[in-house]
């Protein structure tokens, strides 16, 4: 799938899809109804549209209509990933996690995975 921007609608969507599949448009218009507090219009024009763009599919069982995503949570938040990076910080990781350091907003946990993280991908430079 080409590069794609998720609205948060969708994103309310696929969360639901990804933690469990198939869901019928009912199911999600109860779930997004106290997630979210979307009526059941919002909802079924939702999904109308998202299956529209190909986020998601729809097989029929008779008059039920059963929704399965259609693209990867993994790739989607890579995508969303570097979408942010590019328009808050000239796509450098240095500088957000600078920040995000600054402003105290790692807690020791953090600052323990982000060692892990920089060590593997050190191991894979080797």
């Amino acid at each position: 799938m080409e590069e794609l921007s998720l609205t948060n609608s969708e994103w309310y969507v696929l969360d639901c899809l990804w933690e469990r599949n198939p869901r019928t448009a009912m199911e999600l218009v109860s779930e997004l109804k106290c997630k979210v507090g979307w009526a059941k219009s919002t909802t079924l024009t939702t999904l109308r549209r998202m299956e529209e763009k190909g986020l998601i599919r729809a097989t029929a069982a008779g008059r039920t209509r059963h929704y399965t995503p259609a693209v990867e949570r993994r790739g989607a938040a890579a995508r969303e990933t570097r979408s942010f990076l590019e328009k808050v910080y000239q796509g450098s990781v240095g500088m957000m996690v600078s920040a995000m350091a600054q402003d105290k907003a790692l807690s020791r946990e953090e600052i323990d995975q982000l060692y892990e993280i920089l060590r593997k991908a050190e191991a894979k430079e080797s």
